[in-house]
């Protein structure tokens, strides 16, 4: 499958990662194979707790904040971390495993939307001292102490970050899971440029970004690009680079699929974002290639 960016959009990628002028942005696709789909996890309390709406079965936010109205606000998030308690750690020394890559590189910040701990531990098996830390996006979350409230702490490819924008799994408060968190998370981050600590808006404004994992129907991705529209508009026309998968899998026609791409080629060319069209492990794959090469 042909991806779409061309050879100096990889080399600008690779001379930005060398440099430590990259940030990775992780969704769900990187972590396949290891944790259950959001659609299967949607589709599955929808059967079991009588979810009244047929057309919506497969989207997560919508089928838990209907948990969240028919049981209590964290009853779908205790679900969700009894969902991924005992899960399989992916083998990052695989070649093509996204996060293995991505420790290799030795990056001062990643940013995740995911709320396992795989990029840690990415990190770790790499000898680095990583830090996990959250966006502290709702009332609760902002009386819990940060790394980042002591100013002269700067992270760097011996104490990178990994920053959980949408929370992660042992702060249950901290999870971005119902459609009202969702709703919460835009307002508050909109609200209050605080919330987002320097160090992570210094990082969105002068680096490129590389999101990997996502679909842009994913909801967790258009949140993402709606709340870091002024960074990138602030980027001083950096490009970034996002991999996507080809819209439409086997259920259309060739025809269909090639409008669709270059519909979200325009899109994402609106806010200089190259697309490589395939999944993560391609793209991983390629880039462990090139990336040989240079080290």
């Amino acid at each position: 499958m042909p991806d779409t960016i061309e050879e100096k959009d990889w080399d600008r990628l690779l001379g930005r990662i060398k440099e430590g002028k990259c940030t990775a942005f992780l969704g769900a696709g990187a972590c396949y194979g290891f944790l259950p789909l959001g659609s299967q996890i949607a589709k599955e309390w929808a059967e079991l707790y009588k979810y009244p709406f047929k057309d919506s079965y497969t989207d997560l936010a919508r089928v838990a904040q209907y948990l969240a109205i028919d049981q209590d606000g964290m009853f779908p998030k205790e679900r969700l971390i009894k969902k991924f308690q005992n899960i399989q750690q992916p083998n990052y020394e695989d070649p093509d495993e996204p996060h293995g890559l991505l420790a290799d590189f030795r990056l001062p910040i990643y940013i995740t939307t995911n709320y396992d701990n795989f990029m840690i531990q990415a990190l770790k098996s790499r000898k680095c001292d990583p830090l996990q830390e959250l966006c502290r996006w709702n009332s609760i979350l902002k009386k819990k102490s940060s790394v980042f409230d002591n100013r002269n702490f700067k992270p760097s490819n011996a104490r990178p970050v990994v920053y959980h924008l949408h929370g992660y799994l042992e702060e249950p408060e901290s999870l971005v899971l119902t459609e009202d968190d969702y709703l919460d998370f835009l307002v508050n981050i909109s609200k209050d440029a605080d919330i987002i600590p320097s160090a992570i808006q210094e990082s969105l404004a002068k680096t490129s970004l590389l999101f990997i994992g996502y679909k842009l129907a994913d909801v967790n991705f258009r949140v993402v690009l709606r709340g870091i529209i002024g960074y990138l508009e602030k980027s001083l026309t950096r490009s970034h680079i996002s991999v996507q998968l080809i819209p439409g899998g086997d259920s259309i026609s060739q025809e269909e699929k090639d409008n669709s791409q270059a519909y979200l080629d325009d899109y994402f060319n609106r806010i200089d974002i190259k697309v490589y069209w395939g999944t993560s492990r391609e793209f991983t794959k390629e880039l462990r290639k090139r990336w040989e090469k240079i080290k």
